[in-house]
């Protein structure tokens, strides 16, 4: 059987991407649990101060980052597998990266209004 090679570039890198990125996530997840945790009681005042410091910013944009990429590569590969019409795939998967965009600029608008 002759394998048809189709210039796809996924594989490990893709594999490599969710572990990291999920990673990301976990670390930023369990560092917020800690704050929230660790600050009784938990008011509108410690959240907004808690965003004010650049740090907390950019570990946020940087989860953010991390679940649009983890979020595509799993969309994608899901579309890959189920949807066979190439049009419709196609379709689906630029709706699906405008929306990841999206959604990760309307988070960059909310930490840096």
């Amino acid at each position: 059987m002759k394998r048809l090679v189709v210039g796809a570039r996924y594989g490990l890198r893709d594999w490599l991407a969710q572990r990291i990125t999920a990673i990301v996530m976990a670390v930023y997840i369990g560092a917020l649990l800690f704050v929230f945790l660790s600050t009784k009681p938990v008011t509108y005042g410690a959240w907004r101060d808690l965003f004010a410091q650049g740090w907390m910013r950019v570990a946020t944009l940087l989860f953010a980052f991390s679940l649009a990429w983890h979020a595509w590569v799993g969309v994608r590969d899901i579309l890959m597998d189920y949807i066979q019409a190439t049009a419709v795939r196609l379709s689906l998967q630029v709706l699906t990266l405008v929306l990841l965009f999206l959604y990760v600029g309307w988070t960059v608008q909310i930490l840096w209004r």
